[in-house]
């Protein structure tokens, strides 16, 4: 997708004018936005949660009172070291305490974020000195608790009961419980959604009319203009209605502040055209679609003495309703689950998985191959949504114990039956299967695609809160690319997102047409285009090394085409409906 800028890369697309809704992925926005946020090491899915405590049956180790309680946070990182995240204030005299002190933390859908949660009784003479300075080898230690933030963030009310426990894992006797609640730190989910259209534009272009766009900016404190979005390109039309524009309160700010809305003619160097501009507020344009009057565009001409602007056509807002844009966390915490699927390649080409070059080889050292390192990263962040961890699992291109080649079968040996339990599951059924199926190919994606569209078409006919992502691991150039499309492009109306890693030094440039981030969509056999983009295609090789790892370029994108799948068939999170009870249906 584009920038509002140039919009060299992305071409003619939309951007931002979807309506990123809180908590939505930082590619719905621009460029420049996303950009901000790649810097500080922010990707995917970025949403700021503040985390509060509160604490019950604590032990009491004062003697003539009871304990005063301060709760310590901490991230652990992946080499399990501990990073503190802050301290809340000390409570008197409480053994049921809470806390007034919250935590910001930032939420990331695409990363495991394990947190570690202690609770220190500090001692009385300490009580004038400031939280942070306070030395905790030198106060009493009540237990500690810990958890992933996805698994609190997944309960419906967004709070999790954790027992206490000794540092070196043993549940003391009356160490009591403390409480987790995350809430998400959003100003408003107010949007709203506007059909914009123009009249008699000037003509910038010679031999055909102009390839109108709008562009929509703020007007910041400064004076100076941010972009927040750009409606497609209308090829060869000088009264372009373009499709509808969805604006956050994220963006737009108050409905008062002043927006600057740019239309150009688009040229395929970046270099483009302006037609004219205007000033307005979210406020006028309402009222232009109240009272249908158009506002005049205007270009300032250099050649007058005066300066004085030209007009240039006109805008008219031929819809305007406000609405309410919901989270990828309201979504989770109201019981819809991502359900984890999985496909494996055992073509020829990996190489036999005795040998130690080969990329299926099971080394008794215990080190991860590349599948091995896909299927843990991937599975150890989608596990927290999915209420019972039964994942699907098949294999495809390989000789099967039945003596033929097969582009689906399930990967466990089970004639009738896929699923596996858990991570474990899938790494168990993966390493049996080396043992039982011969590798061969061709390598097709097809069938196993369609197999996983039809298990998320079957959700819908049966009002589940399911959302299906297949992860697709290959070494090789796929030879069904056309049927492929086929299927990706049919399977773009479903709940369901596809995951494709490659893995070894094949050539993919085939394997990048599938993903649709060049702005351009997958298009059928039939001439049919993709209702939306449903694949991220990671080359472990081009992620390996670097500060990104492929789990977090691979799940990236997975919330805003989440949000992109339920915006576009007007699902809300049933928010009344806990994950454990009755299930939101996926039809409205």
């Amino acid at each position: 997708m584009g920038g509002c800028f140039s919009d060299v890369r992305g071409g003619q697309q939309a951007v931002g004018s979807g309506g990123p809704a809180a908590g939505a992925a930082p590619q719905e926005l621009n460029d420049a936005m996303g950009y901000f946020l790649h810097s500080r090491g922010l990707r995917g899915l970025f949403t700021t949660l503040e985390l509060s405590f509160s604490a019950s049956k604590l032990r009491n180790l004062d003697v003539l009172s009871k304990s005063d309680p301060m709760v310590v946070l901490y991230s652990k990182k992946r080499d399990g070291i501990l990073e503190e995240l802050g301290r809340t204030e000390v409570i008197m005299n409480s053994l049921n305490p809470a806390w007034i002190t919250k935590f910001t933390i930032n939420y990331q859908f695409e990363i495991v974020q394990p947190l570690v949660i202690r609770v220190y009784d500090v001692d009385t003479k300490y009580h004038n000195i400031p939280v942070k300075m306070l030395n905790l080898n030198e106060q009493d230690y009540l237990g500690e608790a810990s958890c992933a933030l996805s698994e609190i963030v997944t309960k419906p009310s967004r709070s999790m009961t954790l027992n206490l426990h000794h540092q070196h894992g043993h549940s003391g006797l009356h160490s009591g419980t403390i409480t987790v609640h995350a809430e998400e730190t959003v100003a408003s989910r107010v949007a709203v959604e506007m059909i914009l259209r123009c009249s008699k534009l000037e003509n910038k272009d010679t031999f055909s009319k102009s390839d109108p766009f709008l562009r929509i900016s703020k007007i910041v404190e400064s004076g100076s203009s941010i972009p927040i979005c750009k409606t497609d390109v209308i090829n060869d039309n000088l009264n372009p209605v373009w499709k509808p524009v969805t604006l956050s309160a994220q963006q737009f700010g108050s409905k008062e502040n002043p927006l600057i809305i740019e239309c150009f003619d688009f040229n395929s160097s970046g270099k483009h055209d302006l037609i004219g501009k205007l000033q307005t507020s979210v406020s006028d344009l309402e009222k232009l679609g109240r009272e249908k009057n158009g506002a005049n565009f205007y270009v300032s001409s250099v050649s007058r003495p005066d300066n004085k602007k030209m007009l240039k056509g006109q805008l008219f807002v031929d819809k305007f309703i406000e609405k309410t844009q919901y989270s990828f966390l309201d979504y989770i915490s109201s019981g819809f689950e991502l359900n984890f699927m999985v496909a494996i390649d055992f073509t020829a080409s990996n190489g036999d998985p005795r040998l130690p070059a080969s990329l299926h080889f099971i080394d008794p050292s215990g080190r991860l191959n590349s599948y091995q390192q896909a299927i843990i990263g991937v599975g150890e962040v989608l596990q927290f949504y999915d209420s019972d961890s039964r994942f699907l699992a098949w294999g495809f291109g390989g000789r099967t114990a039945y003596g033929s080649v097969s582009h689906c079968f399930n990967l466990n040996g089970n004639s009738e039956e896929c699923e596996v339990s858990g991570v474990e599951g899938i790494m168990s059924a993966y390493a049996m299967a080396l043992h039982n199926v011969a590798l061969a190919g061709p390598t097709l994606f097809g069938p196993v695609i369609n197999k996983a569209a039809e298990i998320a078409s079957r959700s819908l006919s049966t009002r589940q809160n399911k959302y299906f992502i297949l992860l697709i691991i290959t070494d090789g150039v796929i030879t069904d690319l056309q049927e492929t499309k086929d299927a990706i492009v049919k399977a773009s109306d479903l709940p369901m997102s596809i995951l494709i890693v490659g893995v070894g030094g094949a050539d993919y440039k085939e394997m990048e047409i599938l993903d649709a981030d060049n702005g351009k969509r997958l298009e059928s056999s039939t001439g049919r285009i993709a209702t939306r983009d449903i694949v991220q295609f990671v080359p472990m090789r081009d992620v390996q090394g670097s500060q990104v790892s492929v789990v977090q370029a691979l799940l990236e994108e997975l919330p805003g085409q989440f949000l992109s799948y339920m915006q576009s068939r007007d699902i809300t999170p049933h928010l009344a409906h806990p994950r454990e009870a009755s299930a939101p249906p996926f039809l409205q």
